[in-house]
């Protein structure tokens, strides 16, 4: 039976930070913890957002902010957030950042409210149901487009024991997205790349997914022609608002669609960033998305409800045949990396690679099952 779930406020527009502190009052947090990472800190984005927020939300010290969130956000982030929380007495999260600062405050809202050691609670571990609405609320602010982490009730953070697991939990649904394009304006080319093709990679893949989500399919195709039509204005000139703001909506709407879920691509994104975590995760799902793409052609509810030529229409092409070649186009004209091997991913790790790939939670809903001998011709074809 299809669940169809959409219950986050979201504020999608330019200024819509102004609405962060009544937001704030409405969700009922007095004291947030605010998580985000030293980049966007350092940028003065944090500063754009802390602008907007009463000095009742304060501490005697100021704002309570935890800043050290790395590029993918492990376990040890999430316990030291944590310990922050519970030391300044906090009662909600605030994150303010790309998908790894939303994802960490999302740890961060198990592990100050739940015992024991976050892996307990991750998908895989069969720990969704242990995840309870005693989480703390959160409020994100995304300062990327492309995770779409402010809108989908799942979290990845490398564990301790370093695996780069997923904890899903509607629980864990953000209360309120921010979503402001003007807080993306001036993003690095390379980052707005690499985020705007995970956005697309969301799109691609619940669209393929089998599951049955009629409103999921049409959001996830909207959101893809949105964000083809607008990922090279946005890369080209980082101040193009109009880009900007249709790349934000590409991403709320890839994970709005997401709940449908994905496939292979993030099997093997999730897998090889838990392998090396220096590696950005969208720009492993644009150099995964041409051979997945090809794999998938051939499952039959792909073939039945003709996915492919459906997306070739939303991206401007004449068939699904096309879309292999005209991503590694895309990518190359994006400044992506021309394949695996240029990232430094190496035969070697293949091994590693299948085997998380096999476990992780996006494998089951890929349209075609993957064995571990086709994970492996789609490393050899992505390197």
């Amino acid at each position: 039976m299809a669940l169809i779930y959409y219950l986050t406020h979201v504020h999608l527009d330019f200024g819509s930070r102004s609405l962060l502190a009544s937001e704030c009052e409405r969700v009922g947090i007095k004291k947030p913890l605010i998580v985000t990472d030293a980049g966007v800190r350092a940028a003065g984005v944090l500063q754009k957002v802390l602008d907007t927020l009463p000095a009742s939300l304060q501490g005697p010290d100021g704002f309570v902010i935890y800043d050290r969130t790395p590029s993918n956000p492990t376990e040890a982030a999430v316990r030291e957030a944590a310990a922050m929380f519970n030391e300044h007495g906090c009662d909600g999260l605030i994150a303010v950042g790309g998908g790894s600062s939303l994802d960490c405050a999302k740890g961060v809202a198990i592990a100050a409210t739940h015992p024991g050691p976050l892996v307990t609670y991750a998908t895989i571990e069969g720990g969704s149901g242990k995840i309870t609405e005693a989480v703390a609320p959160l409020i994100a602010v995304p300062t990327t487009a492309g995770t779409g982490s402010e809108v989908a009730r799942g979290a990845i953070v490398i564990t301790d024991d370093h695996r780069k697991l997923g904890f899903h939990s509607w629980h864990l649904l953000p209360r309120s997205a921010i979503c402001d394009p003007e807080l993306t304006l001036g993003l690095p080319a390379g980052l707005t790349a690499a985020t705007g093709m995970d956005a697309i990679a969301h799109c691609m893949e619940t669209f393929m997914a089998a599951p049955f989500n009629p409103p999921a399919d049409g959001i996830a195709l909207d959101g893809l022609e949105r964000g083809w039509g607008h990922i090279e204005r946005a890369t080209r000139d980082g101040q193009d608002r109009e880009a900007r703001l249709n790349m934000m909506s590409a991403s709320v709407q890839g994970a709005m669609a997401f709940q449908k879920g994905l496939g292979a691509v993030h099997s093997l994104s999730h897998s090889l960033g838990g392998v090396n975590p220096r590696l950005h995760h969208g720009t492993l799902n644009a150099m995964f998305l041409p051979a997945v793409v090809r794999f998938n052609a051939s499952a039959p509810s792909v073939i039945k409800d003709k996915r492919l030529d459906r997306m070739a229409r939303a991206m401007g092409l004449q068939s699904g045949s096309d879309i292999p070649e005209a991503l590694r186009d895309m990518n190359a004209r994006l400044g992506l990396p021309t394949g695996l091997a240029a990232m430094g991913v190496e035969h070697a790790l293949f091994d590693r690679i299948v085997t998380g790939a096999l476990a992780d939670h996006c494998h089951k809903t890929n349209p075609r099952i993957a064995t571990g001998d086709e994970y492996r011709e789609l490393l050899e074809t992505s390197l």
